[in-house]
């Protein structure tokens, strides 16, 4: 990957993204193989010391995928929760992966299944837990 700006992951995110990849079956081995890149490299720190300007589990993100000039606003969830969230992307989803960490303003080469790329950029964060105060959701 050619640009993958600093990242900071919510501890309690961090431990249950890791019980989630290493519950990984071979179809999400690719996505569980990148996430798990994402979490070593991330600085992680404790649910309240989350800045509002982070992607976090269960935000609401407003983000470009600047390869197809998409813009979309997504929540980014746990697989099991996706069928419950409108708007939810898995956080298993190869671009749903992606955003993880990522500040508003923030760029990201992320590779795809197959061989491709796609370049997100975070646009704003709508709605974030720990912002408004939800720290153990």
């Amino acid at each position: 990957m050619s640009s993958r700006p600093p990242i900071i992951i919510n501890r309690l995110d961090a431990e249950r993204l890791q019980r989630l990849i290493d519950q990984a079956d071979e179809k999400d081995r690719f996505v569980a193989d990148c996430l798990e890149e994402e979490l070593e490299r991330g600085e992680v720190i404790d649910p309240e010391e989350i800045p509002a300007d982070v992607v976090s589990m269960n935000s609401q993100v407003q983000f470009t995928d600047l390869t197809r000039s998409r813009q979309m606003i997504r929540t980014l969830v746990y697989p099991h929760a996706l069928a419950a969230t409108e708007d939810g992307i898995s956080v298993m989803a190869p671009i749903g992966a992606g955003l993880i960490g990522l500040r508003i303003g923030d760029e990201i080469d992320w590779p795809l299944p197959g061989g491709g790329e796609a370049r997100l950029r975070i646009d704003a964060i709508l709605w974030q837990p720990e912002r408004e105060g939800q720290f153990h959701r």
